[in-house]
């Protein structure tokens, strides 16, 4: 499972992508393109876990 993002400003359990540094932690961390964020975003919300859940089974 793919570390959640750091960033002390940032509140880790939500997405954030408004931000272009937000937006490639996250890539990067969820190991996702940018398209891929967005779509999980815009299918579950922007809870950290929901996307995280969603990116995973749609990689099965």
């Amino acid at each position: 499972m793919p570390d959640i993002p750091q960033d002390p400003d940032t509140d880790r359990r939500f997405i954030g992508l408004a931000q272009d540094h937000e937006v490639r932690t996250w890539t990067t961390s969820l190991e996702c393109t940018e398209q891929e964020l967005r779509d999980a975003v815009a299918a579950v919300g922007n809870s950290a876990d929901a996307v995280l859940n969603y990116l995973t089974r749609s990689k099965d």
